[in-house]
């Protein structure tokens, strides 16, 4: 057994960039990886929870207390290997080190080696015992499948009951049952894909050549309320079908080989009816005229204006006037079709096309709709009236009817358009095919309680890309599930998929991809299980000092509103498999959904207790439950939090639960986790990286920490970490946030730290301290001695405006922020029937290109320019830009009326070709220029052009060197080599600032930035 005074690997090192390099990659793997079992948000990589639980495991090798007998025989085990390694400590915790590292690789978690090898080196730190590995926010399971798969004893358990039946599937039902259970789950969901085509198949009808469709594309409808006019208006965001480059294309003439598709208008006369086309555009070429690019919805927040193409008038949707919300609010949600007495369409959800697959799956094509589509969609509507009229036995309807939550809930924007029952999210075809699975699953499967379970969470999994909120992708052509990100949007065109297609949304396919999985996960090897429960994380069931480890992932603040989301899975989980002791609320008998009162989240639509769930009931949440945790853990364990919120309240409020539950923390560690180019990292000032707190549970007779003290430690500690985390890659807000928690070993080690007035210092105070070091020395280190002088009061330093935009690219610089134009059709390239967490186009998307600019949230920005003495307000709307909590960097284009009025750059450019070189400027632009003096030798014309106001030229006496530093650029731009010669060598003779913060910020802008490519051609130009 590990001496309670040995550190743990993760204490003392670990291997970062491997770990994060495997973890990025594991992002990659589509079939077989658990993350594709059944969608659950905010999943951590396998890879960082497999490292970390070995590094939380394993005793230092360098530690005087570390047992001789472990040594020993990790050296047998690496020897297999590695080669033996030498019998210095060093060697040994290197060799362990690597090990961790070459086993977070995907490929090797399977390895019979590597998982003998991982297993007897936990084996050996604890004496062939098997250590209690606790996790009471399991989620996902990634933590708890992990340590299973290293043979520790597991207890999982999560407060929502959705979680805890994947959980129970993945590590005790697998684990337990006979080899041939997966073979059992494939045959039963076999004959239930049997028995739903045979009730299904007139609803979904083939082609006369026997083609097959994969999706309905549909689009809401409103009616124009101009006089006159009167038309029915199709909502959708983009014309474009599909954007593949080579479709097959076989039921329109315009059709060519590579061809791309699209809707085109046929006609609108005034008062409709809308008729189309589908035709194609080639090449690089964007739908023009005919194409209803912008004749569809332009939506913006909660602005949803609906472009009549008949009248040209519009309809509008914001605040002020919700004729748009209010016209779908009465066809609840709009997403059916509405008929006549005669079964004729009168309203409602309009079909736009239909893709299709050949009978040898050789390729998509699209037709236009037909009555025999609206025959089909009438006739799946009749039976589901029909079946809407008897009720179950146990109760519940047919089709859930459970309330959404209320309006403004945290991931919710759907009930304002009528839509206030979970069964509104649905079409009428697709509620009649999800029951027709539900029954069918109860006739094949109800004696066999395990495979029950695995067939209701594949029908769960399949109503994430079987409901009316589902995006069509142009460019993967095919239906992508609703769950992208962690909302409900509002959709106006949705694709409903084929449900006996062979593609994504048929419950065959489904099933397979998680029968992959079935089989891919790992048993213990040991005959354990885990242990996996409901339970309140502030309430553990466990004795006090049981666990070995505690490793758990909590909820991010207000980033996602778990227990409403998966309500979602909650409805259908519950009739797919009715009594389920997991599928209720353990502590409210009377909630039809999942627990809300005791979730650990701010959403302040929530009252508790007469009082909002606001910050304050986070930290106290978060408190209690990590004071559990420092209760169940053993005096000899150790603990770690992962946390990868991107707000610094995020991280206060879980600093100040692990500190108000009485832990040192002892390390931290930052694993990239998130790749760079998803959607959310594009609109957002998201982090690369998940922060893994290492910690301990702090002693009852902790000293008094001086504040004195405390303060003269943090730059040092800070420093050594910053080094060192950027010797391995980690850069910007990830770097940041992974420095907060060295820092904090200072401050939670003591009971509480006091001035030597006796004043006691609370958290925030101390973080405020923390994010000054950082940025001190971020400053120091991208402009050099320059900020050093600012500190000390010297003359010359780098001015505020410099520091800011210096300071906003080092926090962007190695995040996944990046220009946020956007991506306006929502293109997606991912497999779509799977757990894909941040690959969806924004709610609402309109036609509108965002602004450029890289962002960050404000809050990020203002906890940086406080300490450092930056007023941001000073600097709005000259180099920055703040709207809605995100602050973006204004482009140099943006600048260009600032820095040269409303002559523009081109005029003020000609004023300095004229100008002689030779001394100096003191200011922006020289104060000789005289207007009209030019060379003898120019023309009238470009005389008359460079016959500008004084005003426009003369020297800002305020301009700044960052303000001449972005005029050089805009005359690079503008292709002025002659003034930009002269400016430069101007510069170069005023002295040393110009060029140190050019190549300064240089180095800080991303790598592909259209900036910095501009700077860099600049700097060419500077005289030698």
């Amino acid at each position: 057994m590990i001496p309670k005074e040995c550190k743990r690997l993760a204490e003392v090192d670990f291997p970062i960039a491997v770990v994060s390099k495997h973890a990025l990659k594991e992002k990659s793997v589509r079939f077989g990886h658990p993350s594709t079992f059944h969608l659950w948000w905010a999943r951590r990589p396998l890879a960082a929870c497999r490292a970390m639980h070995l590094a939380l495991l394993l005793p230092d090798p360098c530690d005087a207390h570390c047992p001789d007998a472990f040594k020993g025989k990790a050296r047998d085990l690496l020897g297999q290997i590695q080669g033996e390694p030498r019998d210095g400590g060093e060697d040994l915790r290197r060799g362990l080190l690597k090990f961790i590292g070459d086993f977070a690789n995907w490929d090797l978690s399977t390895n019979g080696r590597y998982l003998e090898i991982a297993r007897g080196l936990v084996q050996a730190a604890y004496c062939d015992e098997a250590p209690l590995v606790v996790d009471p926010f399991s989620g996902g399971g990634s933590i708890p499948l992990e340590a299973l798969r290293l043979g520790c004893e597991v207890f999982a358990s999560d407060l929502n009951p959705v979680a805890a039946f994947i959980l129970k599937v993945m590590l005790e039902d697998v684990p337990r049952c006979p080899p041939d259970f997966v073979d059992r789950v494939e045959e039963a969901g076999r004959l239930v894909r049997q028995i739903a085509e045979r009730r299904l198949e007139a609803f979904y009808p083939k082609g006369s050549d026997g083609s097959k469709p994969i999706a309905y594309i549909w689009a809401r409808t409103v009616r124009c309320e101009t006089p006159n006019c009167g038309a029915e208006i199709p909502i959708f965001r983009s014309p474009w079908l599909s954007r593949r480059g080579a479709t097959r294309a076989r039921y329109f003439k315009e059709a060519a080989d590579g061809a791309r598709v699209a809707l085109l208008i046929e006609s609108a006369p005034r008062g409709g009816p809308i008729t189309f086309r589908i035709g194609t555009g080639h090449g690089s070429e964007e739908p023009r005229d005919g194409f209803v690019k912008l004749e569809g919805t332009k939506a913006t927040g909660n602005n949803a204006n609906a472009n009549c193409p008949c009248c040209k008038s519009v309809l509008p949707g914001n605040k002020r006037n919700p004729r748009v919300p209010s016209q779908l609010a009465q066809q609840r949600g709009g997403a059916d079709v509405i008929f006549d007495p005669n079964g004729r369409r009168v309203g409602g959800a309009r079909l736009l096309a239909v893709a299709l697959v050949g009978r040898t799956n050789d390729g998509r094509f699209f037709r236009l709709a037909t009555d025999a589509d609206y025959v089909a969609a009438k006739n799946a509507s009749l039976a589901m009236q029909e079946a809407m009229k008897s009720r179950r036995l146990d109760g519940l309807a047919p089709i859930p009817d459970e309330p959404l939550p209320p309006p403004g809930t945290l991931g919710f924007r759907v009930q304002r358009y009528g839509m206030i029952q979970w069964g509104d999210l649905f079409t009428a075809r697709q509620k009649l095919m999800m029951l027709t699975l539900r029954d069918a699953i109860e006739s094949v499967a109800a004696e066999d309680r395990a495979v029950h379970e695995v067939l209701s969470l594949a029908l769960s999994r399949l109503a994430d890309i079987n409901n009316a909120h589902c995006i069509w992708s142009n460019a993967a052509t095919q239906v992508v599930h609703l769950f992208g990100r962690q909302a409900v949007p509002m959709l106006w065109d949705f694709a409903e998929a084929g449900a006996l297609s062979g593609q994504a949304g048929d419950f065959g396919v489904t099933l397979g991809n998680m029968v992959r999985v079935l089989r891919a996960l790992p048993r213990s090897g040991t005959g354990r299980t885990a242990q996996v429960q409901i339970a309140d994380a502030c309430a553990s069931p466990l004795p006090d000092e049981g666990a070995h480890v505690w490793f758990t992932d909590p909820p991010y603040y207000d980033a996602v509103g778990y227990s409403d989301l998966s309500d979602f899975f909650f409805v259908w989980l519950k009739r797919a498999f009715p009594g389920h002791a997991l599928l209720r609320d353990p502590f409210d008998a009377a909630n039809q959904l999942t627990p809300k009162s005791r979730e650990a989240v701010q959403d302040e639509v929530k009252i508790i207790d007469g009082k909002p769930k606001d910050k304050a009931f986070f930290e106290s949440v978060m408190a209690k439950a990590f004071a559990e945790g420092r209760r169940v853990l053993r005096e000899d364990g150790v603990g770690c939090v992962v946390f990868a919120h991107k707000t610094t309240e995020g991280w206060e409020a879980l600093l100040s639960g692990m500190i108000r539950g009485r832990w040192v923390i002892t390390s931290s560690w930052p694993i990239a986790t998130e790749r760079q180019m998803r959607l959310r990292a594009r609109d957002s000032a998201a982090l690369a990286t998940s922060v893994h707190l290492v910690c301990r549970p702090r002693p009852d007779d902790a000293p008094v920490g001086d504040w004195g003290d405390v303060l003269r430690e943090l730059p040092r500690r800070v420093g050594d970490w910053m080094e060192r985390l950027q010797g391995e890659g980690i850069r910007g807000a990830d770097l940041v946030f992974a420095c907060i928690g060295p820092a904090l070993e200072i401050f939670s080690r003591y009971r509480h730290v006091e001035t030597a007035e006796g004043r006691q210092i609370e958290l925030p105070e101390f973080l405020e301290k923390v994010w000054e070091v950082v940025g001190r020395m971020a400053l120091e280190h991208v402009l050099g001695t320059a900020e050093a002088q600012a500190r000390n009061g010297a003359a010359g330093a780098v001015e505020e405006d410099a520091r800011l935009t210096a300071l906003f690219l080092w926090t962007v610089q190695g995040t996944d922020i990046v220009d946020t134009s956007g991506n306006e059709n929502g293109e997606i390239d991912e497999d779509a029937d799977a757990d894909d967490n941040g690959d969806e186009e924004e709610e609402e998307t309109g036609s509108q290109k965002k602004p450029k600019g890289l962002t960050l949230v404000f809050d990020v920005v203002r906890r940086f320019a406080q300490p450092l003495g930056i007023r941001l307000p000073e600097w709005e709307g000259r180099i920055i830009e703040t709207k809605k909590g995100v602050v973006r960097l204004l482009p140099v284009a943006e600048r260009a009326e600032q820095l040269f009025g409303q002559e523009g750059a081109a005029a003020v450019a000609e004023r300095i070709e004229r100008v002689h070189v030779g001394t100096p400027q003191l200011t922006l632009f020289p104060e000789g220029l005289e207007a009209g003096r030019g060379s003898p030798k120019q023309g009238a014309r470009q005389a008359k052009r460079s016959a500008v106001s004084d005003a426009a030229v003369k020297p800002r006496l305020e301009a700044t060197t960052l303000d001449r530093l972005h005029a050089a650029m805009l005359l690079q731009a503008g292709g002025r080599a002659n003034a930009l010669r002269a400016l430069l060598q101007a510069e170069v003779e005023r002295g040393p600032e110009f060029l140190r913060l050019a190549n300064a910020l240089s180095a800080l802008y991303p790598k592909d930035n259209e900036e910095k490519r501009l700077l860099d051609a600049m700097l060419l130009a500077v005289p030698r």
